[in-house]
């Protein structure tokens, strides 16, 4: 179908974005003709690969960013071009008729603020109502989007919600003053499944009370398929195709289009797994308490019992296989790898090959160190800013294999930027100049060059877009081809696991509810809670 066979303005389309073309400074475009219609009322979804312009499509339409030069297009706002309307003008419909729910809302949000006063600022700006008038929106508003205890939430700061929290925190204060057009970009990022479908249930619940157009940016496509009406596909900052959702789906047209839909996680066979050997990482009883500790005196603010995070965890690992954990967000997933790796106390028994490490002292425990290596949910937050990627790679080589030379250490790095697909000359480049796939391939790398027997991998995916999610899952099943390694991989995107996975256990609020073959997870769960997480694929 023709990017501009829809009729542009016959309905009046609520917005029009009309052959947009904008750059950075001097640069190269980042925005060539870009053409979209949303129409009032409507749930438009925007997606393609990080990098492809859509954040960017978003953020011109409220014209929040001052580095970009707009050289073609217009951007029509009820009959009103924003790009030439006047500061006055946008004050006027930024937060009141158009609003927006920022990607990461722990940056969006003002951490010196508590959550209500944020959002009695957008409202008194807009609306100018009394103190008390503005209190009782705010519980009111709180309470729309399904924050547990509003009254209490609107006294907390950010820090002290979870992420859903504070997502549902974001999406109040961007429809307090009841927006016609409401600007969701990657609102699901990082949560778990569960809450995924929470917060998109709650915005397509939203966008029908109060009849809100819905822009819906976003790399999953899944969320597209059940919540969007109409979706336009992103490639290197043009709309290559778009078109109702349902046509898109079933019969692509445009080559990027059909990329990214074969990138989606498919189940592969797996080689199969001798359970009778001697698993190579193993835990019985495993338990992780947060909290004073029985016996010490508390303070007065310290008025919450010890919170037990991993209730007498039991789990197995054979040599080769790759065990999938999964629950939702706090259930102890990350509290699992952390213990297993002996980097928070805990109760209970580690073994490595056999072999009990719990009672070990650290310089004991510390030759084994090398044989179960870590990839970090962040790999940007993991990788020092400060040190080059060859550095960061060779660190553990410094630790422990310290006899090696230099140039035995840097043939060493250079072997394992190959294996991992990175080019061997950006040794000397630091963490920022790479993209999130090539960060997330100089974590593993770091982790593959003490060549370890087990990987935990945890959320390795989490924030990478279809296609960059499908190279790295097609890196890891080589390198487990090459290295015989043994995977704990913990997500909480079940296509991935399913794909991924031999195994898979289920954590919930700390105790493990369910353990069995991926096939048997998937088609026929038994605990409720599973049952739960399986119909949200």
């Amino acid at each position: 179908m023709p990017l501009d066979s829809r009729p542009l303005c016959s309905d009046s389309p609520l917005l029009s974005i009309r052959h947009l073309t904008a750059r950075f400074d001097a640069g190269s475009p980042v925005l060539s003709e870009v053409s979209l219609d949303i129409p009032a009322g409507q749930r438009v979804a925007l997606v393609g690969e990080s990098g492809s312009g859509k954040t960017i499509t978003a953020l011109s339409i409220l014209r929040l960013l001052d580095m970009v030069q707009y050289d073609a297009g217009a951007v029509y706002f009820e009959g009103i071009d924003l790009l030439s309307a006047s500061e006055q003008a946008l004050r006027s419909v930024r937060g009141r008729s158009i609003g927006m729910i920022f990607q990461e809302p722990m940056t969006a949000l003002n951490p010196l603020k508590t959550i209500g006063a944020q959002i009695a600022e957008v409202i008194v700006q807009h609306e100018g109502l009394s103190k008390s008038a503005v209190q009782a929106r705010v519980i009111e508003l709180l309470g729309q989007v399904q924050l547990p205890e509003p009254e209490w939430r609107a006294r907390s700061f950010p820090h002290q919600l979870s992420g859903g929290q504070r997502q549902r925190a974001m999406i109040a204060m961007a429809i307090a003053c009841r927006p016609k057009l409401l600007i969701a970009d990657e609102p699901t990022t990082a949560l778990d499944v569960t809450l995924q479908g929470q917060i998109m249930d709650l915005l397509t619940s939203l966008q029908q009370q109060f009849g809100m157009a819905l822009l819906l940016i976003t790399h999953d496509l899944n969320l597209v398929r059940r919540h969007a009406d109409w979706v336009a596909v992103m490639q290197q900052g043009r709309i290559v195709e778009q078109g109702d959702v349902a046509r898109i789906f079933a019969h692509p047209e445009h080559p990027y289009t059909r990329t990214l839909l074969a990138a989606v996680p498919q189940p592969e066979p797996l080689p199969m797994i001798d359970s009778t050997a001697t698993p190579v990482l193993a835990a019985e009883q495993l338990c992780v308490r947060f909290g004073l500790g029985s016996g010490k005196k508390r303070r007065w603010w310290q008025k919450q019992p010890d919170f037990l995070a991993l209730d007498s965890v039991a789990l197995t690992l054979s040599p080769g296989e790759t065990l999938g954990v999964i629950g939702e967000s706090g259930s102890g997933k990350s509290t699992l790898a952390l213990a297993l790796l002996r980097l928070i106390r805990s109760e209970g028994r580690v073994l490595l090959d056999g072999r009990a490490v719990q009672d070990l002292s650290e310089r004991q425990f510390r030759p084994f160190r090398r044989h179960i290596q870590i990839v970090f949910q962040d790999p940007f937050g993991a990788l020092s800013p400060r040190m080059t990627i060859g550095d960061i790679i060779g660190e553990g080589l410094r630790v422990h294999e310290p006899r090696l030379d230099a140039e035995a250490r840097q043939d060493r790095i250079r072997a394992v930027m190959r294996d991992v697909g990175l080019i061997e000359s950006g040794t000397h480049r630091y963490p920022h100049e790479f993209s999130g796939g090539q960060r997330q391939r100089v974590a593993i790398a770091r982790a593959l060059i003490l060549r370890p027997r087990i990987l935990i991998l945890d959320e390795p995916t989490s924030a990478l877009d279809a296609t960059v999610q499908k190279q790295i899952l097609d890196l890891l099943r080589q390198l487990q081809r090459d290295y015989g390694l043994s995977y704990l991989f913990i997500t909480h995107d079940l296509r991935v696991v399913r794909a991924m996975a031999h195994r898979v256990m289920v954590l919930y609020q700390g105790r493990v509810v369910e353990t069995s073959e991926t096939g048997d997870i998937f088609t026929s769960p038994q605990h409720p809670y599973t049952q739960t997480l399986v119909t949200t694929i």
